[in-house]
């Protein structure tokens, strides 16, 4: 129990720092560690993210908010459609096989890091689009953020952000913070579907949520320090590396 405490602690951490510094949950680091690591299931590696994301969130959004860096009415938009669909995203992951489940966070991480590269070309591009434009836009972001959120079990900050700043207009420090504070409500229902269901495993808990709170605050204030562009490529990069390798070992139940 100790050694899964401690394990836990330092993969919250990992998560948090990282979470932190780009805004989004964490998730996409805990899940592979958690099941690499823990030895969890891809199920319960699901479920438990999401719960820990909530901390991630609630540190990030108040660190980044005590800086001026968050949209207090774009996050609203945002929440009240995810929170609707983030528990049939967490349905939908419990009706999947381990297998299936594999595939697609594979194919979810190889996705996001594609936005994570082409996020600076895509701003000069498209530019951004009128008020009441934006409206309709983050609604429809906060839905199919908020089913991604409960199915992959991640925070959807690597959806919500590129859209907040290409389409939005948002900075990338207020489209950082903003969307850790959606991670709250999101992460809150779609945890809740998923704890009922039996896909968290509870003892990884006592480390993951403490890790992730100090690694958040750590990341928030390490994201005014180093150059942003640097950091996502590396972490682009890896999301390919880890997303190529869950195509390759997903096995049958």
């Amino acid at each position: 129990m100790i050694i899964t405490i401690i394990t836990s602690l330092l993969i919250g951490l990992t998560a948090g720092v990282f979470g932190g510094i780009l805004g989004i949950g964490g998730g996409l680091i805990m899940i592979p560690l958690m099941v690499g690591v823990l030895k969890l299931t891809q199920h319960k590696a699901h479920g438990t993210s999401l719960v820990a994301l909530v901390f991630t969130g609630i540190g990030g959004a108040i660190t980044y908010a005590s800086n001026g860096s968050v949209d207090f009415t774009g996050a609203a938009l945002l929440a009240v459609t995810a929170v609707l669909t983030a528990p049939l995203g967490a349905r939908y992951c419990y009706a999947l096989t381990g297998k299936k489940l594999k595939i697609y966070f594979g194919a979810f991480l190889i996705f996001c890091s594609a936005l994570l590269f082409l996020k600076p070309y895509l701003t000069d591009a498209i530019g951004t689009v009128p008020n009441y434009e934006k409206i309709i836009i983050l609604l429809t972001t906060g839905a199919f953020t908020g089913f991604l959120s409960g199915m992959m079990g991640v925070g959807g900050g690597t959806i919500m952000i590129p859209v907040m700043v290409i389409l939005a207009g948002f900075t990338q420090h207020v489209a950082q913070g903003t969307s850790l504070l959606v991670m709250v409500p999101t992460g809150a229902i779609g945890s809740f579907t998923h704890w009922k269901m039996g896909n968290v495993e509870k003892g990884a808990l006592w480390g993951l949520i403490p890790g992730i709170i100090l690694g958040t605050y750590l990341g928030g204030n390490i994201a005014n320090i180093i150059p942003n562009d640097s950091l996502r490529l590396v972490f682009a990069s890896m999301l390919i590396f880890v997303g190529v390798r869950y195509f390759r070992t997903a096995s049958p139940e």
